[in-house]
């Protein structure tokens, strides 16, 4: 399993209460708070850096195929 990350190190990644950070992208999608049902991500809304989980953030694997 890997290691969980602060929300200040993440480029790219995810948090399982459903919160997403993505650096590389336009400034409304950085920081998104998403509902989940299942296994099914949805209705995404921008979130500022400060309300996001500090702790317990999942790095993505950027590498494209």
């Amino acid at each position: 399993m890997n290691p969980t990350l602060k929300a200040d190190g993440v480029t790219v990644g995810y948090h399982p209460a459903g919160y997403r950070i993505d650096k590389t992208a336009a400034a409304m999608d950085r920081y998104t708070q998403w509902q989940i049902d299942g296994n099914k991500w949805h209705s995404p809304k921008p979130v500022c850096f400060h309300s996001l989980p500090e702790d317990g953030w999942i790095q993505e694997n950027t590498i494209a195929e």
